[in-house]
């Protein structure tokens, strides 16, 4: 994915970034029985909040982040990839820009969640090394928390 940047989402673009989300969780749906919360996220607003960002590539947005600092940490609260360049290392790149940005902001941790009917997103997040700090539900979803060193996720 060389030339690819990732960059802060412009105004305008909450309809590209609803529907890369819409076409990642769709899915989820039949498993958790209802869309995920992300998919009724209001990404215009997050845009400007300046906490939505956008991995473009080869002239499209090929995936998204919502990121929100919180106290003590970097709060993960959506990573998305269009579907179409799953598997190719762009979850991957996403990640470890989080936790360049995580470290930037002088984060020492990122944290979020996943609902636990989500398995390929645990194994994702598992495999990165993130720890599971609790599970709990909320909303109707059974969460689970994961929590990872900044540092770690960034070597």
């Amino acid at each position: 994915m060389s030339g690819a940047t990732i960059r802060l989402a412009r105004p305008g673009e909450a309809p590209l970034l609803a529907a890369i989300v819409e076409q990642a969780y769709a899915h989820y749906v039949p498993a958790i029985g209802r869309r995920p919360a992300p998919m009724d996220d209001d990404y215009a607003a997050r845009i400007a909040a300046g906490e939505a960002w956008v991995l473009e590539a080869e002239g499209g947005l090929a995936g998204l982040l919502v990121l929100e600092a919180r106290p003590g940490h970097l709060w993960l609260d959506n990573i998305a990839v269009d579907p179409a360049r799953q598997h190719a290392g762009t979850g991957r790149r996403l990640m470890r820009f989080v936790a360049e940005e995580a470290l930037r902001r002088g984060l020492p941790e990122i944290r979020l969640l996943t609902n636990a009917l989500m398995t390929r997103n645990l194994d994702f997040y598992r495999r990165l090394g993130f720890m599971e700090l609790e599970r709990r539900e909320e909303k109707g979803f059974r969460r689970v928390f994961l929590a990872i060193p900044a540092a770690r996720l960034a070597a």
